[in-house]
């Protein structure tokens, strides 16, 4: 027993190699994760005393035990069988592809990336590049949702800002769950958004093994009352006008909906901006007939530069106003009908969100240019005055509470990007700007 054994060195260093990794996988790493747990439960528990909503116990589940769940429902379960039959492939092959569209869909929320690293960066980000706004904004409406409840924020989808402005507007109330388009599917961007418990969906895909995956993750997110955001529209205005309704994650939500256990409440959010960065590129896709936009990294990346250099150079200035309008909330036990016709929902949603879109200088004055054009400086202000009149329902937001002012500010940001010009002392839309001016203009053209 006591005898000397004589190993190759590269023998001993494997050996070792297998002990190192067998001590961490069975004491270091559940120890690790163990304390990981705990502390992010302590964190959790801090962020609750501070939200209206608490982040609720499905969104803290393991990742891991979510994609098992998912794949072992019974509904999936039997989506598998029906795929294997239809394609002629083994069910076990199924049931991989089925785990793989899990995988890709269930996201792996992090209290401290959301609140600790992902509201902090929005609030920097909105307000760095933006002079925020909350328009319409009813608190006593909002705070009377049921605790219980399921709240769906749904919003018309004008940037990618819109994400951000959203975080950050509404991080005093919950973490929110994006649905979010295949364009994020890059790393290292899909972990972040992973992280911020945003899941990804294929919006164009027909495979019904991957929709009843989806649905049932949406499904089972409703049930335990996460509070979800969504785009009806389905994807970014092409033209600056809200588009027509996309009922697919709205059918989601609601079939099998027991709203004896829990309400589902929808709550309309409406976003504008002065300057919607994608504008050239949104335009470009709808004259093109197509939603593939050419976003070259190296533009995005030139934008940015050139951002931070005016900023180091002290001749950086903020992109006018985006502002934020929250609807009537769209109770569906008030309005149990709408349970069984997603159509509706769908339109009445759309309707909400329609009558609070917030009206800014540069749209107004945009739609004000295209409608009575050409007009001076007076006249626009004039138009511009008469036009508040009419909309009295509407949220406008007036830069420093001023009319002058507003028609200055919209003016200017028009004249800087050469959308227009003055010709005989009058404004009018410059050569070959008349469609970026209507992509402006039709954000606010339906309050007309």
């Amino acid at each position: 027993m006591t005898a000397m054994v004589t190993l190759p060195l590269w023998l001993f260093v494997l050996i070792l190699l297998f002990a190192v990794i067998t001590f961490a996988s069975h004491f270091l790493f559940p120890s690790v994760r163990w304390f990981l747990r705990r502390r992010m439960e302590r964190v959790v528990a801090r962020i609750n005393t501070r939200l209206e909503r608490p982040i609720q116990p499905f969104k803290l589940a393991r990742r891991t035990d979510m994609i098992q769940r998912l794949c072992y429902d019974p509904e999936v379960a039997q989506a598998i069988v029906d795929h294997a039959r239809e394609t002629g492939v083994r069910e076990d092959v199924a049931f991989e592809q089925a785990k793989a569209y899990a995988r890709e869909i269930v996201p792996s929320f992090s209290a401290t990336a959301y609140f600790g690293v992902a509201i902090r960066a929005a609030r920097l980000l909105s307000n760095a590049l933006f002079r925020v706004r909350l328009g319409h904004h009813d608190a006593e409406v909002l705070n009377v949702i049921d605790r219980d409840a399921t709240v769906v924020f749904v919003m018309n989808h004008r940037s990618n800002m819109d994400y951000v402005l959203v975080t950050y507007l509404a991080a005093d109330r919950s973490a929110l769950s994006y649905a979010v388009g295949e364009w994020a599917r890059v790393w290292p961007l899909s972990f972040l958004i992973k992280a911020m418990g945003a899941y990804f969906i294929r919006r164009k895909s027909r495979n019904a093994l991957y929709r009843r995956v989806l649905a049932r993750y949406v499904q089972m997110a409703t049930r335990a009352g996460v509070t979800q955001a969504m785009f009806p529209e389905g994807g970014l205005s092409l033209d600056g006008a809200l588009a027509p309704p996309r009922i697919g994650l709205l059918k989601y939500i609601t079939n099998g909906v027991d709203l004896v256990a829990r309400d589902v409440v929808f709550v309309p959010v409406a976003l504008n901006y002065d300057r919607v960065f994608e504008d050239r590129i949104l335009i470009a896709a709808g004259e093109a007939g197509t939603r593939r936009f050419r976003a070259r990294i190296s533009v995005v990346a030139g934008f940015a530069l050139k951002q931070v250099w005016l900023w180091v150079t002290g001749r950086f200035h903020r992109f006018g106003y985006a502002a934020v309008s929250f609807g009537v909330p769209l109770s569906l036990r008030t309005e149990p009908q709408l349970v069984t016709d997603p159509d509706g929902l769908a339109q009445e949603i759309m309707q909400r969100i329609a009558v609070v879109v917030p009206v800014l200088p540069v749209p107004l004055v945009a739609y004000l240019l295209l409608e009575r054009g050409p007009l001076d400086r007076a006249g626009l202000e004039r138009a511009f005055g008469e036009a508040l009149r009419l909309q009295k329902g509407a949220h406008v937001h007036l830069a420093r509470h001023n009319r002058p002012y507003s028609v200055e500010v919209g003016l200017r940001a028009l004249l800087e990007r050469k959308m227009i010009e003055e010709v005989g002392g009058g404004y009018v839309a410059a050569q070959g700007q008349e469609v970026a001016l209507r992509f402006y203009a039709n954000s606010i053209r339906h309050l007309f």
